[in-house]
């Protein structure tokens, strides 16, 4: 009996020590790469913390709205990771689409740029031979 408060005590110590040595704690979270299930890379993957977070909060706004209307503990934990996996899958997937079509928009305005750059006062510079018709049909 008399171990446990004092395990509490030495975690809340410990707690409030890296609470007060803020910017020791960002650092090391910093270097420190976080992997979801030993698997998913949350920060070096795109979407992953965004996809994580909305499913996250998802689950624990539906758990807890489905115990707060039924009060029943084991089918509000049933909801809350059925609405973790949903919410984590359907963020994921539309952050992804999002992103693939970001990167073709990218793509086509880069090969645009390139091929401006490339052909800018030229003979092959459509823009040219715009200025060039216009002036010879005036």
């Amino acid at each position: 009996m008399i171990l446990k408060p004092f395990t509490i005590l030495l975690a809340v110590l410990w707690i409030s020590h890296l609470l007060m040595d803020t910017q020791g704690l960002y650092m090391w979270l910093k270097t420190r790469p976080f992997k979801l299930l030993g698997i998913l890379d949350v920060q070096n993957v795109p979407c992953a913390r965004d996809s994580v977070l909305c499913g996250s909060l998802g689950s624990i706004v539906a758990g807890f709205g489905h115990f707060l209307l039924t009060s029943r503990v084991r089918r509000s934990c049933d909801v809350a990771v059925g609405v973790f996996i949903l919410g984590t899958l359907g963020c994921w997937f539309h952050c992804r689409y999002n992103f693939a079509k970001q990167r073709i928009q990218q793509r086509i305005i880069q090969e645009g740029i390139k091929n401006k750059i490339l052909f800018e006062s030229t003979h092959l510079d459509p823009e040219r031979k715009e200025i060039s018709t216009k002036s010879s049909n005036s």
